[in-house]
């Protein structure tokens, strides 16, 4: 039988010192134990390997214990020896034997955990005789002695190694001998080792010192040869150097490096000759450079002069493995340079990066580091968020305890009051039983209904409350006929509310709601006091808490709801400014698109084009040209791409590597690789399409208004609300807006913000002075001349208004030039501020404003065409209020001449302003998810306020001024048709011309007499009402002659009133018919939204309004879903701010 005990030992590769006869056999197996003991053996393995003789390997040995081991003839065994007789350096430590020995099979031996032996890596197995003895622990202090030895600095031991072979359990022979100290054999000799064994010891020890000799002497060899080839490598370098030092004074030049052809992440050393230098007789003498440029790695070094002949200065530097290239000038270390006639020193690295590659490195390391800023501020702003909620939280609990504190104090004044009136009972009319009692009691309350108003009733019942009322209405009881008592006297049990003070009560002849007359003691009600109750600074105490605790309640109940309305209105204006985007990328889809949609830097981007829309359509070939950041990045124009046919037969595409730090795509197209050829550049605005994503921000443009209306402090029309709303949404995409408005003595000052004096100026012969205030979050400047041309009580009507708006536009240029300002883009508007184009051109654009560009607006070409012409000739690019109003006029003698910059933008509304979700004029606040719901509580409302008949039936909203080109006769016609088909109708809106008004004042007073509970005529100016029209209303009419924009029916959507208009100006590019302009919606990435029609006589309008009542009688679910949608598109100034943005880049290009 053989026991197998695992042993975790390094396998080494020398010899042990074995006796003759074993007991033990021992296998190398792979694998480890998790604790080992080292022994005699295992000491002397270790000094062999430290001689190199010993591969030590992780193997473990596997120890198999024979059955019969016990009754061998043990031969040659270690004598058992007394502690105190033990060898000098081998006395025995103390140990437990019972930590050392395992029962096997009722036999002792030895524990495998405690065993360790070094062995022959040999496949055969070495036998050997273990003695297994209770003094096993001098077998310890033996090899703890020998590795003292070895340790001293004394000849170690050598251990034999052993040829072995497994012969049914017999022993092996000594193939060699080993050779030990004489010290140790000395000492070994008692433990019984043969004497042939100590002759192989010494034999072996003369061997490895004869080798050791061998091989120090060979090292010593290769140290020399080692130093002689150092030595003719320096002599080679110093040779080297030496010419390359000749070769540069013989070309008259001033600097070399060594080595010659320098690579990435090497030392180099660069050498100055200091005869031909500036620096020549300076005492000390620095480098100071940069990799790449001056771009990466700056360092400054100390020169030393060298040996060579002549005045030769050196210094070492290390290029890292991302330089292309070394830049350096010499210096004195204070201010006396040798920068090569101010040219620089540069070195270039060859075999490393790339320029480009440089700049794509940099560029990955800015994304990286504006990823950790932007970690880094939102953890601030979170921080400083929290710490703002923090003390907003104090400050609020502070004031809630104050007003609790305020309010206990009231209560407490009044309920003083009622306990002066308070009783026990009133003789004959009321009594309670017990007499005594406390809060949460049962007591019977009597009264005699006999001596009271109640006194032919035939039920009583109690209304109760307690401590004033603080409740409310808290007991209700119906009162029993009390039969034990004379008189007529009724009872009712009643529950004592807790922390009651005081009973409040009157009696009635029914329940609440249901009883008609009551007994309330003469209008003071009956007042009972509680005889047992908490002290009164105690129950005020609670109760202010109490209040305290209400008005936390009320006010988190609050703040979640606006937090929630708020976080709703931020999600919705997210989705719809992504959606807004997308539709801007695919506005132009029937010519050209990317995939993917969204650009991103960094990554690729394939270019799809289709010529046939084009000025290339027919071209054989056609060529990309592309470039980033509006043409500016340090690329510069990439070289022209040949475009390839794509999948769909229509297009060509190419592809493109986007920059890490592009933030715009720009190109265009051409028939030819060279310059010369047809191109498509978008008529003269060349394609641009965002990038996202990139290390690199748009440049901030600064653009001004020059005008003389702004919403909400000087409006007059829609000229008023672009200026406001323009500016602000230019100002979101994070560019720098300024707006100059004259100061009227009728401005409404109380919408302007921080309004202060800014400073003054003279021009003109007059003193103007400059006020500054915030609009809308705009910086506004507001110019006041001294002469008085703007204290005239209005904005429009004078007969000097051409003098009055002259000198302002005359004035705005000359603060601005006062000022120090350099716009990038001065934006004028309509005839008012016309002026400004040409008194720009001719004067100030050569007096020092010579970086800004003009851009000129024309609202309504209807006022002022001559101004207008003159300013359409000298603005850099001009826009209209729409695309289709741009093609109506473009044959204008005025704007003919001037197509090539005119361009047709449409007006957005303000989304805060006109905001259904929190719009406080509404009596429910809605989006397009619950738009039936807030429609139908906006129309009651609605027919609540004007006393129209509260019924479910179509409405028709029509809000506007009352001119002809509004389509006054349409207005009229259209209201009659209304009412025919059973529609309710609104109309809110006044008439500058008296004539036009009084025909409306008699049109009302017949409505109202006919169809009084169907038609409401407002002729008059008023804002809350416009909102409840908007949202009660189920369509809104604008039937105008013309209208260049018209921002009626986009609120109309706004608010999920389906519009109805005439195709015309503004109205044709934002009302799509559901049943006619489904293509053309769907080209400009919408859906239908309306009813439109032709003409400007009674069938048009019939036409348009009978589809549309017939729509909302017939489909309701259809209507209703139309609702939503038209609310889901995007009518703000989203898209044409970025309409706007590309005019501007245009215009400065």
């Amino acid at each position: 039988m053989e026991l197998a005990l695992q042993v975790q030992i390094p396998v080494c590769y020398g010899t042990t010192v074995l006796r003759d006869k074993t007991l033990v056999k021992i296998k190398p197996v792979l694998g480890f134990h998790t604790s080992r003991r080292t022994n005699l053996f295992s000491q002397f393995t270790q000094s062999c390997s430290l001689y190199k003789y010993s591969l030590i390997a992780g193997f473990s040995h596997r120890i198999t214990a024979r059955s019969d081991f016990s009754r061998k003839r043990r031969s040659k065994v270690l004598s058992p020896r007394a502690n105190d007789s033990a060898p000098k350096g081998f006395k025995p430590k103390p140990s437990n034997l019972r930590k050392d020995r395992r029962t096997i099979e009722g036999k002792e031996s030895l524990d495998p955990s405690t065993s360790t032996e070094y062995v022959s890596t040999t496949k055969k197995e070495s036998k050997f005789d273990v003695e297994i003895d209770k003094d096993q622990e001098g077998d310890d202090n033996l090899e703890t002695k020998m590795m003292e030895e070895i340790s001293s600095g004394r000849k170690p031991l050598a251990v034999a190694r052993f040829s072995q072979r497994e012969e049914n359990g017999s022993s092996s022979t000594v193939d060699e001998g080993i050779n030990v100290n004489s010290d140790i054999t000395n000492e070994m000799s008692p433990l019984g080792l043969q004497k042939e064994q100590l002759d192989a010891i010494k034999n072996e020890e003369a061997s490895l010192k004869l080798r050791l000799e061998m091989e120090a002497k060979l090292r010593k060899k290769q140290m020399e040869e080692e130093r002689l080839k150092q030595e003719m490598q320096a002599n080679l370098r110093i040779q080297e150097i030496k010419r390359l030092a000749r070769e540069t004074l013989a070309k008259g030049e001033k600097v070399f490096c060594y080595p010659e052809i320098v690579t990435p992440d090497q030392d180099i050393e660069i050498f100055l000759n200091n005869t031909v230098s500036s620096l020549i007789g300076e005492s000390d003498i620095l480098i100071m450079g940069a990799f790449n440029d001056w771009r990466y790695k700056s360092f400054t070094v100390k020169l030393n002069k060298t040996n060579f002949s002549g005045e030769w200065w050196s210094c070492q530097i290390h290029v890292p493995k991302e330089a292309y290239k070394i830049d350096f000038v010499f210096f004195n270390g204070k201010d006396v340079y040798e920068n090569n006639d101010m040219k620089d020193f540069c070195i270039s690295v060859e075999g490393g990066m790339s320029a480009l590659e440089f700049e794509e490195l940099l560029l990955e390391e800015k994304r990286r580091e504006l990823e950790r800023l932007a970690k880094e501020q939102a953890e601030r702003e979170r921080k400083a968020e929290e710490q703002r909620r923090i003390e907003a939280e104090k400050a609020s609990s502070e004031a809630d305890r104050a007003q609790a504190k305020d309010e206990a104090e009231r209560r407490r004044g009044i309920l003083q009051e009622v306990l002066k009136k308070a009783v026990k009972f009133v003789d004959n009319i009321w009594y309670i039983e017990p007499s005594e009692f406390k809060g949460g009691d049962m007591v019977k309350l009597y009264y005699n209904k006999s001596v009271g108003p109640l006194a032919n009733a035939k039920d009583i019942w109690i209304h109760g409350g307690y401590n004033n009322w603080k409740d409310g209405l808290s007991i209700v009881e119906r009162l029993d006929k009390f039969e034990a008592k004379d008189g007529d006297w009724w009872y009712a049990d009643v529950v004592v509310p807790n922390r009651s003070l005081v009973l409040d009560w009157v009696f009635a002849d029914g329940p609440p709601q249901q009883a008609t007359l009551y007994d309330n003691n003469v209008r003071q009600d009956f007042h009972a006091v509680v005889p047992i109750s908490i002290p009164q600074d105690l129950f005020w105490a609670k109760e202010e808490h109490e209040i305290y605790k209400k008005l936390q309640n009320e006010r988190r109940l609050r703040e979640e709801e606006i937090r929630a309305k708020a976080d709703k209105t931020a999600r919705i204006r997210a989705e719809t400014k992504e959606r807004t985007m997308k539709t801007f990328l695919l506005s132009q889809k029937n010519i050209v698109y990317t995939d993917p949609l969204d650009v991103q830097a960094g990554g690729l981007v394939t270019v799809y084009y289709n010529p046939t829309n084009t000025v290339l359509n027919g071209k054989p070939e056609v060529w990309f040209r592309c470039s980033f950041n509006r043409w500016t990045h340090l690329m510069g124009l990439l070289p022209p791409q040949k475009m390839l046919t794509a999948d769909d037969g229509l297009h060509v595409k190419t592809s493109v590597k986007v920059p890490l730090d592009a933030y715009m795509m720009d190109f265009v197209f051409s028939e030819k690789e060279t310059d010369d050829g047809v191109f498509d550049n978008k008529n003269g605005m060349d394609y641009h399409i965002p990038v996202s994503g990139g290390v690199t921000k748009e440049p901030p443009m600064h653009i001004v208004h020059i005008s003389v209306e702004m919403a909400p402090i000087a409006k007059v029309g829609g000229l008023a609300d672009v200026v406001t709303s323009l500016s602000r949404a230019v100002q979101d995409l994070n560019h720098t807006v300024d707006i100059i408005l004259p100061k009227y003595d009728c401005l409404n000052l109380s919408n302007v913000k921080e309004f202060d004096f800014h400073r003054s100026y003279l021009w003109g012969g007059t003193e103007i002075k400059v006020w500054f205030g915030k609009v809308e979050g705009l910086s506004v400047y507001f110019l006041e001349p001294q002469n008085g041309l703007f204290w005239a009580g209005c904005i429009y009507g004078c007969k000097n208004d051409a003098e009055r708006f002259g000198f302002f536009c005359h004035a705005a240029l000359e603060f601005l030039l006062q000022s120090g300002s350099h716009p990038d883009v001065i934006h004028c508007h309509d005839w008012s501020s016309a002026p400004v184009a040409w008194l720009f051109k001719d004067q100030y654009m050569h007096y020092g404003l010579t970086k800004a560009r003009i851009v000129f607006t024309i609202h309504n070409l209807e006022f002022g065409a001559q101004l207008i012409g003159k300013a359409m000739a000298y603005a850099d690019k001009a826009t209209t209020v729409s695309p289709t109003y741009s093609r109506e006029v473009a044959g204008n003698p005025v704007i003919a001449p001037h197509l090539y910059k005119f361009h047709g933008i449409l007006n957005g509304i303000d989304p805060d302003m006109w905001d259904p979700l929190n719009d406080h004029f509404l009596p429910v606040s809605y989006t397009s998810e619950n738009v039936v719901e807030g429609k139908k509580a906006a129309k009651e409302a609605l027919q609540q306020k004007l006393d129209l008949k509260r019924a479910d039936v179509p409405m028709v909203g029509i809000i506007t001024r009352l001119t002809h080109q509004k389509g006054i006769h349409l207005i009229k016609h259209a209201i009659w048709r209304a009412l025919d088909r059973g529609s309710q109708v609104v109309l809110l809106g006044s008439a500058p011309d008296p004539r036009i008004q009084n025909d409306f004042v008699n049109l009302a007073s017949q409505l109202h007499s006919t169809h009084n509970d169907q038609a409401r005529l407002c002729l008059t100016y008023d804002e809350p009402l416009s909102h409840l029209i908007y949202a009660g209303a189920d369509f809104i009419l604008v039937p105008s002659i013309f209208e260049p924009c018209g921002l009626t029916q986009l609120t109309a959507m706004r608010y999920g009133s389906i519009p109805i208009v005439r195709k015309t100006g503004g109205l044709y590019d934002t009302v799509f018919d559901v049943e006619h302009d489904k293509e053309r919606a769907q080209s400009q990435g919408l859906v239908p939204n309306g009813f439109n029609f032709e003409g400007a006589d009674a069938a048009g309008v019939d036409y348009a309004v009978n589809r549309a009542i017939s729509a909302w009688y017939e489909s309701r679910d259809w209507f209703n879903s139309l609702c939503k949608v038209v609310m889901e598109q995007d009518w703000s100034w989203n898209r044409p701010a970025l309409d706007y943005l590309e005019l501007y880049h245009a215009a400065r290009k």
